[in-house]
């Protein structure tokens, strides 16, 4: 049996720089940061989601506010995701409507979770655009969907696999990959 490789590509630093870059072209583009939500697809979306509100106060002086959404209800593949019924909540303490919403999460693959998250979102009001950051995109899309700020792109086998570990739920800020 042949042994699985494990490859970090991307340490604490880097994913910092990465963030950072985020905030740079999501206020190059949004010159405004009035009308700018970030909400964080749990789990790990939600801390990269409350990192980037807190460098753009940091940067601009002002609060953007931030919302987490659990997408459960919204996944094509509820069934077998949720055979007990158990549901977390999504929590977004603010009106969506006419926002610029930056949709935040940690891995970009087939695109699944990002359309439940637009389809959630769509349903709690009508923002005046969604766009979405994430810290790794592992190409392997089933759906028509694209990153607008990506930390970086890796290429994966098909049982490849892209763990992200970061403080706030594992003790330390790393990407690895394997396979």
């Amino acid at each position: 049996m042949k042994k699985t490789e494990s490859k970090k590509v991307l340490n604490g630093e880097q994913i910092k720089q990465s963030l950072e870059r985020f905030c740079r072209d999501i206020l190059r583009e949004h010159k405004s940061p009035e009308q700018l939500a970030f909400i964080g697809i749990r789990t790990r979306g939600i801390y990269l989601a409350k990192r980037l509100g807190e460098m753009i106060k940091r940067r601009e002086g002002r609060e953007v506010p931030v919302g987490e959404m659990d997408i459960a209800l919204y996944r094509d593949d509820l069934n077998t995701l949720l055979p007990e019924g158990r549901v977390d909540h999504t929590r977004i303490p603010f009106d969506v409507a006419n926002k610029s919403v930056i949709l935040v999460d940690d891995v970009l693959h087939t695109g699944r979770t990002v359309r439940a998250a637009v389809d959630h979102l769509i349903d709690l009001g009508r923002p005046r655009l969604i766009h979405l950051a994430v810290l790794i995109d592992r190409g392997g899309r089933e759906f028509p969907i694209a990153a607008n700020y990506v930390g970086k792109k890796v290429k994966l086998t098909s049982g490849g696999e892209v763990r992200v570990r970061l403080k706030e739920a594992d003790g330390k800020d790393e990407v690895i990959i394997t396979g």
